[in-house]
């Protein structure tokens, strides 16, 4: 009788090159991505003589340093010569080793984690690498993605080979169906409130659930994206119909017998009824409202309905701390329904919320509506914004108000001039909270697009329930 297995080991074992101890093995990459930080890889490999060992394997996508504002310009809009230079180093660096590059003049262009699964590069049961946290996002298609460091991503570009500890193993279930106005944001936000930045420490996470089920590929590319905050090494779901429909006809997606052959693999790959886990957990999408973040991680995180908490109100001593220095660098007040919190501006974009799917939701809100506060908008690669524009969604955010923007990670780590000014408040669809962030002395508050638009239609963090 064979042994069941989850769908991580089941990657994990087809990629075992060499083990070395209990653990520690030697894996076989299949995608590997770079940005504008891996200059410094390129660098050392280029000192050592070498070239990249496989660059069909490996994509260039430039999304950090590229401005979303004069984007027509090409490079000669970047009015920062560092920015340019580091934009051409990655253009210098694929060329010279025949890597595939979308850059900032590339009609495919985006945020690497948006792009590689929307032109179909990230596929089932592939292992996929990028010197990105945020690299768990392609484990929405069932791969294997995690995010590694310049002396990793050097080892990579030479051998197309990792070491890597292998991590233990988390199922985190959500059953039952989301309510009006709930999303894939607010529940992963519910998820890391519940079970902490560190609560998936050493973890590769498999969600399963009928709620996780019913998301769309860009529902649990937003779950998957923010693994990462929940201390995960990676972030996955079981590929099912949703994932090969969303495959189907994409640019670098198998065709014909391949696709067949490609098919019939991936329809192997759900962990097998079982199957052991090291950790379970489970929720109740039923009783999932939207969410919000009020302090500076995304742990810090409520229901809409909510007050933001009082430290005085928590046992632990360290917990009570960190929750205080929160609360002073927030400028928020314990007790305070949080629908009572004035914002100052709003972001949509990122690559936990720059989808179409994303800019629709937002839309559906902005409609016939106008913000009261700045607020842009950045869809998550050129293709998107294509789209989007197809279907009028940008008329309805120029209209609202919204600064509609070109693609690229912009405020979710304030890039290029896309800053909150310190003190003020930013209703935001990135990823993290953390004091700075967005700008030095800027306040973020997490929540999903349609949220976003609530806020900036308001003026304050707004139950989008209520709209």
């Amino acid at each position: 009788m064979n042994t069941p297995h989850t769908l991580f080991e089941k990657i994990w074992r087809r990629h075992v090159i060499v083990q070395r101890g209990d653990s520690d093995a030697l894996l076989h990459v299949d995608r590997n991505f770079v940005h504008e930080g891996s200059m410094f890889a390129f660098g050392a490999l280029a000192k050592e003589g070498r070239n990249v060992r496989k660059p069909r394997q490996t994509f260039a996508v430039a999304d950090h340093y590229v401005p979303t504002l004069n984007r027509e310009r090409g490079m000669a809009g970047i009015a920062d010569p560092e920015v340019r230079n580091m934009l051409e180093l990655l253009e210098n660096n694929a060329r010279a080793n025949d890597v595939v590059h979308f850059g900032i003049d590339d009609p495919r262009q985006g945020i690497v984690h948006v792009v590689g699964p929307e032109l179909g590069i990230t596929q089932p049961g592939l292992i996929v690498t990028c010197g990105d946290s945020h690299t768990s996002t392609h484990g929405a298609l069932g791969a294997l993605a995690v995010g590694i460091g310049a002396s990793h991503l050097k080892q990579i570009l030479a051998t197309q080979c990792l070491w890597q500890k292998k991590p233990k193993t988390l199922r985190i279930t959500v059953d039952g169906a989301l309510g009006p106005g709930v999303s894939a944001k607010d529940v992963i936000l519910a998820i890391i409130a519940k079970i902490g930045t560190a609560g998936g420490t050493g973890h590769a996470i498999e969600y399963a659930g009928a709620a996780m089920r019913a998301l769309s590929i860009e529902g649990r590319m937003t779950v998957c994206n923010m693994s990462i905050e929940a201390g995960a090494r990676a972030g996955m779901v079981a590929p099912d119909d949703t994932t090969f429909e969303y495959l189907h006809g994409r640019e670098y997606a198998p065709r014909g017998a391949h696709w067949d052959q490609a098919l019939a693999l991936w329809r192997t790959l759900p962990t097998d009824e079982g199957a052991t886990f090291d950790r379970e957990v489970t929720l109740d999408a039923r009783a999932l409202e939207p969410m919000v973040t009020w302090g500076t991680s995304p742990e810090d995180a409520l229901p809409v309905s909510a007050a933001v908490p009082d430290p005085a109100s928590v046992s632990d001593a360290d917990r009570r701390a960190r929750m205080e220095q929160a609360l002073r660098y927030t400028g928020l007040t314990p007790g305070t329904p949080l629908q009572q919190v004035k914002i100052d501006r709003a972001f949509i974009g990122t690559c936990t919320n720059g989808r179409i799917e994303d800019l629709r939701a937002a839309a559906a809100v902005l409609k016939g509506r106008k913000v009261t506060v700045p607020s842009w908008v950045s869809p998550g690669s050129t293709t998107i914004k294509r789209q989007a524009e197809a279907e009028g969604l940008d008329r309805i955010f120029r209209e609202a108000g919204f600064d509609w923007r070109a693609s690229g990670c912009s405020s979710c780590a304030s890039m290029n001039g896309d800053i909150v000014p310190a003190g003020e408040r930013c209703a935001s669809t990135s990823n993290r909270n953390f004091e700075g962030r967005q700008g030095k002395g800027s306040r973020t508050h997490l929540m999903s697009p349609a949220m976003v638009a609530a806020a900036a239609v308001t003026g304050r963090i707004t139950d989008v329930r209520k709209l």
